[in-house]
């Protein structure tokens, strides 16, 4: 069974700084896309950073480039999503996630990714 376990989210100030973790079991996230997304209420899911399999592409949403990082980690298992100097508009809630494909529509809202993991609570407040 696959399962992506999402954590580090938490209450922070406005340009403090996070860094969410998500560890795959059952599954090689090396051969895979992997993303984080954020859903905050009343809006759809936005790609926040997405790294092709094997790290051949990268996107990022316009408004946290050059403030966030995706990198994963040397056993495969893992991805990180760093974000520094949050801000207000960067609250909601997290989801990792992975699958095949890499396109434009994937990238911007998931939509096709197979494997989700639950979400983590980022909130930005003063």
């Amino acid at each position: 069974e696959v399962q992506l376990q999402a954590s580090g989210g938490g209450l922070v100030h406005p340009g403090g700084s996070l860094r969410l973790s998500c560890v795959a079991s059952g599954l090689a996230l090396d051969g895979y896309t992997v993303g984080w997304f954020r859903q905050t209420p009343g809006n759809q899911r936005q790609g926040v950073a997405v790294s092709n399999k094997r790290s051949a592409g990268t996107y990022y949403a316009d408004s946290v480039k050059g403030r966030f990082t995706i990198s994963r980690g040397d056993a495969e298992k893992t991805v990180y999503l760093q974000m520094n100097n949050l801000k207000a508009e960067d609250t909601g809630v997290y989801y990792c996630a992975a699958g095949d494909g890499y396109h434009i529509h994937l990238v911007r809202t998931g939509t096709g990714l197979d494997y989700w993991g639950k979400g983590t609570q980022v909130t930005v407040s003063s």
